[in-house]
């Protein structure tokens, strides 16, 4: 029998350019006060601004709600250089 590919969806909400959730992430690749980068279902996600904030993150779910005040979003399809193996606490404590 055939496995049949479903395609997950991805959302990006943003209200007042204050406060974001995104469904459909992958991984949260790196995030500081200016810049956060997600890995979605639809490519690489680069938040940037000032003051920003993970404030939830559902791995199981692929949610993350951000907070801060966002300046810009982009897209891109280049894909992460993140070694092979490597998890998301040994990326944090670098």
């Amino acid at each position: 029998m055939e496995e049949q590919r479903i395609a997950k969806t991805h959302k990006l909400v943003v209200n007042n350019r204050k406060t974001s959730t995104v469904t459909g992430v992958l991984d949260v690749l790196s995030f500081d006060l200016n810049e956060i980068l997600l890995e979605t279902e639809q490519g690489m996600l680069m938040v940037k601004g000032t003051d920003l904030h993970v404030n939830r993150l559902s791995v199981e779910k692929g949610e993350v709600d951000l907070s801060g005040s966002i300046d810009s979003i982009a897209y891109s399809n280049v894909a992460p250089t993140v070694k092979q193996g490597e998890t998301f606490l040994s990326k944090l404590f670098r």
